[in-house]
């Protein structure tokens, strides 16, 4: 049965413009193609990039970098993780979002391009990202960043990224964080194959489905086998233990495929003592943000500009 008639008729048109992609290894290279092309449709963005380059686990490591007034000290910052289901997507293609929330907010904000699935399976993508978040405190003073307000944030992969790297943060003495920004973050590799918890009929038949889903988690495991000390740094919802981590806040799409998982992580943060906050955007598939003009995408961004400027006391 199909879900169209719940979705947001102001979000319909995104249905055709992101069709849902069936995956096979030999086609991710025209797939990531047709990815970087998609994103040409969101414009300009209004602030510019640095790109900064430093040394990685993997080789040279790009780091972009939004800074809307240079020479400024003791700022709040975000470190930024772009989506695209572990497998597709760039920092390059990506910086709508970074751009405009560096702009919205007069902080800095840095975007990681790290390597994708399945030529760099886990852990590679997370040691990317740590890397870069605590190049980004190290440099705290050069930046003119204070260096107890750093928020990390990212979309879909991007928001799994970021929690795994938050418990990781937690779990490897640092940098503390300030903030967590999950936008409908991927965080259990079980949705949409045979050990998924959730069986919501609303929900994952667009843009992000389950077979989708389930190509993206098994290109970024590889040979792993989620059992160590480190599975909640690969798949967040897997920590037993999610205490002592950053305030976080969530926002997710009511027929998102997250949908589920996101109310789950939320319930067990709250459960650990970690404050929460969550929204949950009715009619909403997966990337309805991209609809700069909906309702729901203008009140997205709302709210998670208000958070981050609540978190990081702007």
């Amino acid at each position: 049965m199909s879900t169209r008639h719940l979705v947001d008729p102001e979000v319909l048109p995104l249905l055709d413009l992101m069709q849902p992609m069936g995956f096979a290894i030999e086609d991710l290279p025209r797939i990531r193609a047709e990815s970087e092309a998609r994103f040409a449709f969101l414009g300009d963005v209004p602030l510019a990039a640095e790109v900064k380059v430093i040394d990685g686990p993997g080789g040279p490591l790009e780091i972009r970098w939004f800074d809307p007034d240079p020479g400024q000290t003791g700022r709040a910052a975000l470190y930024h993780i772009h989506g695209g289901g572990m497998i597709i997507g760039s920092a390059r293609s990506m910086q709508h979002g970074p751009s405009r929330i560096a702009h919205a907010l007069g902080i800095p904000v840095a975007s990681v391009e790290y390597r994708l699935a399945p030529e760099h399976r886990f852990p590679a993508p997370h040691e990317d990202c740590l890397t870069g978040l605590r190049w980004l405190a190290d440099n705290a003073a050069e930046l003119g960043v204070d260096p107890a307000r750093i928020g990390i944030m990212g979309e879909s992969a991007g928001g799994g990224l970021a929690a795994g790297v938050a418990q990781m943060a937690r779990d490897l003495g640092g940098p503390a964080l300030a903030a967590q920004l999950l936008t409908f973050p991927m965080l259990d590799h079980r949705t949409g194959g045979p050990d998924c918890p959730w069986r919501n009929p609303s929900t994952g038949e667009f843009i992000w489905t389950r077979p989708s889903n389930q190509f993206g988690w098994e290109a970024l495991r590889g040979s792993y086998q989620p059992v160590d000390a480190r599975k909640g740094w690969f798949s967040p919802s897997l920590a037993e233990d999610l205490s002592g981590l950053p305030p976080c806040w969530i926002g997710t799409g009511s027929i998102d495929l997250f949908f589920d998982e996101n109310l789950d992580y939320v319930r067990r943060l709250c459960a650990a003592g970690v404050p929460v906050e969550l929204h949950s955007y009715p009619g909403a598939p997966h990337a309805f943000n991209v609809m700069p003009d909906a309702a729901s995408a203008k009140a997205y961004s709302r709210d998670l500009l208000a958070a981050a400027t609540r978190l990081l006391a702007l």
